[in-house]
């Protein structure tokens, strides 16, 4: 048995070894060419992400995922035009509970124990404003950093949504716009929902950066996407902190229109369903359905706008890397009959004060 699956290894190029529950071999001829062009697709997939297995048993799983999720993608684009397309990336070699598991870390809170801080008797500041901007891209008006990756391994978005909100108060407050330390967050803030790569929430992310009296610099205490139990902020990094907030307040929920009103003043932290296949594999275009509301993964809306045709949508940066979706963003559809908003954008949103 040793032998073949050696044998498997050394000519995986020029033919797929398939392992039954009895490991019995399939021979070359035996293979569909679809089989084959697939396979030489996987591999080039693999180069272009580093993908590296740890056995033939492992590759020729994750070849099987691969092949599924590239039949799947590839009908559903060449189906009836839905507003948006799908694309092969990152995560073409894991199932939708893989990618759950490892690539979100959203946490809701479902009750309200004391905090240190608390938004609920804060009124919704921006509730009294009339008019806002037929459209607003905070990228161009320079309050959004690079996109970023949190790793395929490391349920962090917790932390990149609530640091990307504090990046845009402070360039909007300040003229400066300073990349902030999403590790700080993952060593320092150990309380309660937010556990590093276990996941977090990005209303208690803010109560501790005002404990915290700020965050440090990318730069200064850099991105590892993995866990410390140890609080690097005082040792390895000198000076005060690069930027701080007072406070954080809630959107009120199930509300497309206060969402849109607090997206017009700042970049707003929120939370999504990002669990479906559409989700996952989003590529470009207005997402008009395929997610629930089953809150999962924290980002920032960033902006609104409509498309050439009149499609309103959120604008949103993601932490999933610029090979993901539009460079890094997904837009989704605005103004939809559910209360949630699509993929639940609407039903938990929340943005830092200064």
């Amino acid at each position: 048995m040793a032998a073949l699956v050696n044998f498997c290894v050394t000519t995986f190029l020029l033919f797929f070894c398939r392992i039954s529950i009895s490991r019995a071999m399939l021979r070359p001829h035996q293979l569909p060419l679809s089989d084959v062009h697939m396979l030489e697709r996987h591999e080039a997939w693999m180069s272009r992400h580093g993908r590296v297995y740890k056995d033939a048993v492992e590759k020729i799983k994750r070849f099987e995922i691969y092949k599924n999720n590239v039949q799947k993608i590839e009908a559903f684009n060449a189906g009836p035009d839905r507003g948006y397309k799908l694309g092969v990336n990152a995560f073409a070699d894991m199932t939708s509970e893989e990618i759950r598991a490892s690539s979100t870390g959203y946490k809701r809170q479902t009750v309200n124990p004391k905090m240190e801080y608390s938004s609920e008797h804060k009124p919704f500041r921006y509730a009294n404003v009339t008019s806002v901007p037929a459209t607003m891209d905070w990228r161009i008006k320079g309050a959004v950093t690079h996109v970023k990756d949190q790793g395929d391994h490391c349920g962090s978005c917790w932390a990149f949504s609530a640091v990307g909100a504090v990046e845009g108060i402070n360039q909007i407050k300040t003229g400066k716009l300073v990349s902030l330390s999403e590790q700080e967050l993952m060593d320092c803030d150990r309380r309660g929902e937010d556990q590093g790569c276990n996941g977090g929430l990005m209303d208690k992310a803010f109560e501790f950066i005002v404990k915290n009296k700020g965050l440090k610099r990318e730069s200064e205490y850099p991105y590892t996407a993995s866990d410390s139990t140890t609080c690097k902020t005082k040792k390895a990094t000198k000076g005060a902190s690069a930027a701080k907030i007072s406070g954080y307040e809630k959107v009120p929920e199930n509300n497309e229109e206060a969402l849109l009103v607090a997206v017009a003043q700042q970049p707003v932290s929120v939370a999504l369903d990002s669990s479906s296949f559409d989700f996952i594999f989003y590529s470009s275009g207005v997402i008009n359905g395929g997610c629930g509301t089953e809150l999962d993964h924290g980002v920032v809306a960033v902006g609104y706008g409509r498309t050439r045709d009149g499609t309103k949508y959120w604008l949103v940066k993601n932490s999933w890397g610029e090979n993901w979706g539009e460079k890094g963003y997904v837009r989704i559809l605005r103004g939809v009959s559910d209360k949630r908003g699509m993929c639940g954008i609407a039903m938990d949103a929340s943005y830092p004060t200064l």
